[in-house]
C-alpha cells in the first residue's frame, strides 16, 4: 500500500513543477504529516525530493530526475490519453488503474509533449449515455468485467425478455457499452445454448438484465480468432433489420423523400428509396419496413401533408383521421386556468 503511494508521489512530482503539501495529501489521499513522512522516505531512498519552506512552498524533483518515453510523437501521445472512455472505465471499477497508467505516461513524457494530456482532454470529450436517460450502471457490470479481463467463466441468472429467469455458466468474451446500454458477449460453456464451434456461438447479453454474476475460479480457453468489432457490427446490424417485422407503401413529396430518413430507421428509408418509383407529378411511391403499425403511425405522422400512406388500410384510416381530431382540437377555446383537453 506504501509503496504504491510512494510511487505514485513521484509521478506527481514528475509532472508538475511543484506540490504543495495539501495538493498531495488530497491526490494521495493521506494527512499533510504523512506526505511529509513520505518525501522524507523517498529522499532517503535517494530520489531527490525537496521541500521548499514558506506559504507558497511545496516539494518538488530536482537534478532531472525523470524517467522518459522515448520516441513518441505529439499525435501519438495525444491519441493515447483518448483510448478511454472515463465514465465506461468508472462503471467496470477501472478508474482507478486508468488514471494511474495516465499519470505514468503522463510523468515520462518529454517536456515538449508535458501538455498532449491537456490538450487532448480539452478538444475532445467523449460522452457515451443517450439524450434523456440518465446513466445507469448495472450493479455486476464490476464483476463481469474482471471475468472478462481473466478469462474466467462466469455463473449467472439471466432475466429474458418475457421475465423468464435462467441459470448459465457463461464464457465472457468482452464488453460493449452502446447508447448507454452495457452489452455482455459470451458463450455457453460446453456449448449449452448450442451454436457452432467449441463451446457454442456467441450470444449477447444485456448486463443490467442480470440478476446475479459470480466469476468461477475456473478459466477458459478463449478463441484467439474472435473478433469482437467485427461480431458486433454484424450482431447490431441484424439485429436492426429483424426488428423491421411489417411493411407500408407510402406515397412522398419531394420534401417527404428529404425527411423520410430523419423520421424512420436511416438504413431502412435509403434502401428503400433506392427501390421507389416517382410518377410524373414528382411524388415517389416507397415500401417501407417498419417495426409496426403503431410505430409506422408515430414517425410517419412527423411528415405530415409530405407523406400518404397508401397501405395498409386500417393505418391509412389512422392518419387520415389523425388531422381531424387535431383540428376539433384547435376549434375550441382553451378555458383560462386550465389545459385544454384533446379529443
Amino acid at each position: 500500500m506504501r509503496a504504491a503511494r510512494l510511487i505514485k508521489m513521484v509521478l506527481l512530482l514528475q509532472t508538475r513543477r511543484s506540490m504543495t503539501a495539501a495538493e498531495l495529501a488530497e491526490h494521495l489521499e493521506v494527512s499533510e504529516r504523512t506526505v511529509a513522512r513520505d518525501a522524507l522516505a523517498l529522499s532517503e531512498a535517494g530520489i531527490p525530493v525537496y521541500a521548499d519552506r514558506g506559504r507558497t512552498g511545496g516539494y518538488r524533483l530536482v537534478g532531472g530526475y525523470r524517467t522518459r518515453l522515448t520516441g513518441l510523437g505529439r499525435d501519438e501521445a495525444e491519441a493515447l490519453f483518448l483510448s478511454g472512455v472515463p465514465g465506461a472505465l468508472r462503471d467496470m471499477g477501472l478508474a482507478d488503474a486508468a488514471s494511474a497508467a495516465r499519470l505514468k505516461v503522463a510523468a515520462a513524457l518529454t517536456p515538449e509533449l508535458a501538455d498532449a494530456p491537456r490538450s487532448a482532454a480539452q478538444r475532445f470529450h467523449l460522452d457515451t449515455p443517450a439524450w434523456w436517460q440518465p446513466p445507469e450502471t448495472p450493479g455486476g457490470l464490476p464483476a463481469v468485467a474482471g471475468a472478462v479481463w481473466d478469462d474466467r467463466r462466469l455463473a449467472v441468472r439471466y432475466r429474458r425478455r418475457g421475465g423468464e429467469e435462467v441459470e448459465r455458466t457463461l464464457e465472457p468474451y468482452g464488453l460493449v457499452l452502446k447508447a448507454g446500454v452495457w452489452y455482455l458477449v459470451a458463450r455457453a460453456a460446453g456449448g449449452a445454448e448450442g451454436g457452432r464451434g467449441p463451446g457454442g456461438g456467441h450470444r449477447v447479453y444485456r448486463v443490467d438484465r442480470l440478476v446475479s454474476a459470480e466469476p468461477l475460479a475456473e478459466r477458459f480457453a478463449r478463441d484467439e480468432g474472435f473478433d469482437l468489432p467485427a461480431f458486433w457490427e454484424e450482431r447490431a446490424a441484424s439485429f436492426a433489420r429483424s426488428i423491421l417485422r411489417e411493411t407500408v407503401v407510402v406515397r412522398l413529396t419531394g420534401a417527404g423523400v428529404r425527411a423520410l430518413r430523419y423520421a424512420v430507421d436511416r438504413a431502412a428509408a435509403e434502401e428503400a428509396l433506392e427501390r421507389a418509383e416517382t410518377d410524373g407529378r414528382g411524388r415517389t411511391t416507397v415500401t417501407l419496413p417498419v417495426e409496426s403499425q403503431d410505430v409506422a403511425y408515430t414517425q410517419l405522422l412527423a411528415l405530415g401533408p409530405e407523406c400518404e400512406v397508401l397501405e395498409p388500410p386500417a393505418l391509412r384510416e389512422r392518419m387520415a383521421r389523425a388531422p381531424e381530431r387535431t383540428a376539433a382540437l384547435y376549434r375550441r377555446a382553451p378555458r383560462r386556468g386550465a389545459p385544454a383537453q384533446g379529443g
